[in-house]
């Protein structure tokens, strides 16, 4: 019972962060804002600091739309698995495994009639974890949201495994659209 209380209690906090830190006081960030957003910054904020996330960001109007965890495999390829599909695609690089992987989210919001500023979280999952990761990880989901001046809200954690040994990141967002 204990495997499974654990993988609950990781999804409910995960939905906490997307639907639950819009409660912040806030004070808006007026370069970020649209008609269906609202980014929310402590009273306090120090403009000076660099933040590449929002502290939260409140959904005034629209519909979530949730996309499903990518990876720097093709949106669409066999399941299972092909070994040589995994070979070609999960090389052992976590910042091409990490562009490989935005690039399929890109075209997965375009599909769904989407861009990156309607982004209000990005969940980022990495195996192997080692000093720095985080940061490159960061950097590069960044470079996709920075040309809309848009940050939005960011987990990023380390992860025992995921869908492959190969595969160094897993990337999901939630986005707000018309």
């Amino acid at each position: 019972m204990h495997s499974r209380s654990k993988p609950l209690r990781i999804a409910t906090t995960l939905n906490a962060l997307v639907f639950g830190a819009a409660v912040l006081a806030a004070t808006p960030a007026s370069a970020q804002q649209s008609d269906r957003l609202e980014i929310i910054n402590h009273p306090n904020y120090d403009t000076s600091v660099f933040m590449p996330f929002s502290p939260a960001i409140k959904v005034k109007s629209g519909k979530m739309l949730w996309l499903a965890g990518g990876t720097a495999l093709p949106v669409y390829h066999d399941h299972p698995h092909k070994r040589e599909q995994i070979l070609k695609y999960l090389v052992n690089d976590l910042e091409a495994q990490t562009r490989a992987t935005m690039d399929g989210i890109m075209e997965t919001l375009k599909a769904a009639g989407a861009s990156p500023k309607d982004v209000v979280h990005v969940f980022i999952f990495r195996t192997r974890p080692r000093t720095g990761d985080i940061g490159r990880s960061s950097a590069i989901v960044n470079s996709y949201f920075a040309p809309f001046n848009h940050k939005p809200t960011t987990t990023n954690m380390a992860v025992l495994e995921l869908g492959e040994p190969e595969q160094l990141v897993e990337i999901q967002v939630v986005a707000v659209v018309e």
